[in-house]
């Protein structure tokens, strides 16, 4: 079993002690490391290489996505970053996916929810809470009609396709089942989208779409 290593940025200690606590009670799972601001969660990851970094998205000198573009930009392979955030409609959660965060938690969430997040976002396989990134990007991302991206007509109609069941949150298990295709076709047509769209991750492919008007979001 491979243990997923995780990294705690939050500016209240007692959150960074409650997460650690939840997270290392899982056998699969150990907390690396703790920052108290952006900066310092900066140099942690750096230092530490987690597999994923759970990031406050409001903290002092460095906020959150001004540390996720910082360590996404400075890391060949960089970790998954999740943002924490108090209020789930929210356009700091926006920014900070649109920088590149592969998804967002809220501070209230149960410790089910919690650990079964950092599992999914170190599998790769889905999106966090897909029915709130549409409902983000419907306010907060592009309100006037824009022309057809660049990469739309470089998609094959699978491909097409496969992005919008992506925009459910489904696993690639789940679209190879809709579509009558083996998960290792599915894996290569995602992998085929991520590439012409030009995203990291799933959740920067689903916003390209929704932003483009690709996907309508509403």
């Amino acid at each position: 079993m491979n243990t997923v290593r995780v990294a705690l940025a939050d500016d209240e200690r007692m959150v960074r002690t409650a997460l650690r606590v939840i997270l290392d009670a899982e056998p699969d799972l150990e907390v690396v490391g703790e920052a108290a601001t952006g900066a310092e969660a900066v140099s942690l990851v750096r230092e530490v290489r987690p597999d994923v970094v759970l990031m406050d998205v409001r903290m002092p000198e460095v906020d959150g996505i001004r540390a996720t573009e910082q360590i996404l930009a400075a890391m060949d392979e960089p970790p998954r970053i999740v943002v924490v955030t108090t209020f789930e409609n929210d356009s700091y959660v926006y920014d900070a996916l649109r920088a590149g965060a592969a998804g967002f938690l809220l501070k209230r969430a149960a410790a089910e929810e919690l650990v079964q997040a950092v599992r999914l976002v170190a599998r790769s396989d889905s999106l966090l809470f897909p029915s709130a990134v549409r409902s983000l990007a419907a306010e907060y991302g592009r309100t006037r009609p824009a022309p057809a991206p660049r990469w739309a007509a470089r998609l094959t109609e699978r491909e097409a396709e496969v992005l919008r069941l992506m925009s459910t949150g489904l696993t690639n298990a789940e679209i190879a089942g809709r579509m009558g295709v083996g998960t290792a076709t599915t894996k290569t047509h995602v992998a085929a989208v991520l590439a012409k769209i030009g995203a990291r991750d799933r959740t920067q492919a689903v916003i390209a779409a929704y932003e483009s008007g690709f996907i309508s979001p509403r």
